[in-house]
């Protein structure tokens, strides 16, 4: 039934726990893996050069970020015997950039965290799961 799953990660906890359910399940069921972290772009605003970051120390710190947590799921992967891929995007709607990765790569679903924010901080905060569950016309595994 599905042969091809991204899993998306931010590197917390939950996530990373989500990352190895969703390897045993791309193993249960015999597909491989795409796994996607998404880093924020450069903070276009003056407030940027207040704190010290330089463009370039910026991008060196996200991409050093998002190769650590590359690294951890694809150790995961290799430890269960999955194919397993790893992409990085730059998005200010992660969400945004979980759905087209997942039709770019012809994935048949996405298997993601939910921090399970709810009451105010969810509504403030918003739920990428949410967003992602809305937009996505493919079916969404959601670990929790």
């Amino acid at each position: 039934m599905f042969k091809h799953i991204l899993i998306p990660t931010d590197g917390s906890p939950l996530s990373t726990e989500a990352v190895k359910a969703g390897i045993r399940f791309c193993k249960e069921t015999g597909a491989r893996a795409t796994v996607l972290t998404i880093t924020l772009p450069f903070p276009n605003s003056p407030l940027a050069e207040y704190a010290g970051a330089t463009h370039a120390m910026y991008d060196a710190g996200m991409k050093k970020a998002a190769e650590e947590r590359l690294a951890v799921a694809s150790g995961i992967a290799r430890d269960a015997g999955v194919a397993c891929e790893t992409r990085t995007h730059a998005d200010w709607q992660p969400f945004q950039s979980i759905v087209q990765t997942a039709e770019e790569e012809k994935c048949d679903a996405i298997f993601m965290a939910s921090h399970g924010r709810r009451g105010l901080s969810g509504l403030l905060l918003g739920s990428e799961t949410q967003k992602v569950l809305t937009h996505s016309k493919l079916p969404v595994i959601v670990y929790r």
